[in-house]
Order: structure tokens, then C-alpha cells, then sequence
């Protein structure tokens, strides 16, 4: 049996240490290398109108979007925080087609906070249909952000009104949090969804939308127009594979 004295004993063990500690560093440049992104604590899931009016059987429903919800969820529970957004609209509402006598949803008019497109009545401020969905998951959400509210401006952006001035707040709310990225799933891609991540962007803050965890309207090319402005802004497309949650 081979014995070692102390000063051999001590070598042996402080290249183990080496060893030890070149395969952490390895592991850890393994996980760099595979492109995943860990939300720290600077940063803010922003969970977009996950509600009843924009899912199948809803006022507004856009295909798929009950689908995300599983993801949403899933998603959510890797970041410490996270905000919601509700649409909150009057009766009457100034983007609703039926508050213009002959209009029809989807036509387009023209608001002081510039051209409207013209929506079937949706999630009605107190009704069922404004309610967040059932199966959205997400206790620890920090905040809800109600927007759409004022009656003849709407607001698809979390951080503005349809006007593009008009702060809803959050803009606020994340810098004295101390909160720089924001990542966006929800509803829809090419409204809400992408309206707020190009207006994160003009904020000054990183945004990310997770592409799987959002559903498009994409009504007359839509969906590809908002992933060429939202791209265009700086904003990031990414897929809930690319985050470590």
C-alpha cells in the first residue's frame, strides 16, 4: 500500500481543489454557452390581458389564447417579480364600434389620440368578461395595472395611454423598484403586447417578449408589421426554451 507523507498529502489535495473547482467553472460556462437567462431580481414579468374577453368564448377572443396560460404560469414562477395588466373599459368606450351608430369592429376612425381601430364591446369594466382568467396562476403578482379606462382613449401599452404621452404609472413604478428588464407574455402579440414592449423600450428599459407565451390577432398582416417594429425598437424575441425557470 502506497502512504504519503504531509507535504505529498497537502499536494495531492490542493490539485483536488483545483480539479473541483475547473469543473464548477466548467458548468458554469456550459450554461452560458447554451444562451439561457436567469430573471435576477431586476427584473419583471409584465403578464399582459390574460383575460376572459380575449379567449376562446370571450368578446374578443384570439385564437389560441387560452393555450399560453399552462406557459404563463410556468413561466411566472421563476421571477420574484412580476406585474399584470388588465383591459378596463366604460361603458360606451370610445374604441368600441357599437358607441358609433352605422360603424362596424374593425373599421378604423380617427380620435384626438389619433387613428382607433374600432373593437366589438370587450372587457367591460365589473363584468365577467373583464375578469383575469380563471386558471392564471399567479399569487405573488406585485401589481395590476388597469388601462383603457378613460373614455375615449384607449390603451393597448402598459406604460401608456393610445396617445403615447399619457403614463399609466408603470413607468414610475419599475424605476423606483429598481427594476430594468421586462419581459412580456400574454395577449395579444401585435396589440397590447407589442405596443408595451416597444414603449418599455422608449422608457429606456431591455424588453423581451417570450414568443410562445404570447397569441397574435394578426388581422391584415398584423402580427408580421408589429415583429418588425417591435425588432426595430431594440426589442428581444425569444422563446420560454431560451430562460432558465
Amino acid at each position: 500500500m502506497k502512504t504519503y507523507d504531509r507535504r505529498e498529502f497537502v499536494r495531492i489535495a490542493a490539485a483536488s481543489v483545483v480539479v473541483a473547482g475547473m469543473g464548477t467553472r466548467a458548468t458554469a460556462a456550459f450554461a452560458q454557452a447554451a444562451g439561457k437567462i436567469k430573471p435576477s431580481a431586476t427584473d419583471v414579468l409584465l403578464v399582459v390581458d390574460v383575460q376572459n374577453c380575449f379567449v376562446p368564448g370571450g368578446t374578443l377572443p384570439v385564437k389560441e389564447g387560452d393555450v399560453i396560460i399552462p406557459l404563463v404560469n410556468r413561466i411566472a414562477r421563476g421571477f420574484q417579480h412580476v406585474v399584470l395588466t388588465q383591459d378596463w373599459h366604460p361603458p360606451g368606450h370610445g374604441s368600441f364600434a357599437s358607441t358609433y351608430p352605422g360603424k362596424r369592429p374593425f373599421e378604423t376612425i380617427s380620435l384626438s389620440s389619433g387613428t382607433q381601430v374600432l373593437w366589438p364591446d370587450h372587457c367591460v369594466q365589473g363584468t365577467p368578461d373583464a375578469e383575469l382568467h380563471k386558471d392564471l396562476r399567479i399569487t405573488h403578482a406585485e401589481l395590476i395595472i388597469r388601462k383603457g379606462y378613460r373614455k375615449f382613449m384607449d390603451s393597448y401599452s402598459a406604460f401608456y395611454e393610445a396617445d403615447g404621452k399619457t403614463p399609466t404609472g408603470l413607468v414610475g413604478y419599475l424605476r423606483e423598484r429598481g427594476l430594468t428588464q421586462v419581459f412580456l407574455v400574454g395577449l395579444a402579440t401585435d396589440y397590447c403586447v407589442g405596443w408595451s414592449a416597444m414603449d418599455a423600450r422608449k422608457a429606456g428599459f431591455t424588453a423581451f417578449v417570450i414568443e410562445d407565451a404570447t397569441r397574435g390577432i394578426d388581422t391584415d398582416g398584423s402580427l408580421a408589421k408589429a415583429w418588425t417594429d417591435m425588432l426595430g425598437a431594440g426589442v428581444r424575441r425569444i422563446q420560454s426554451s431560451d430562460l432558465d425557470v
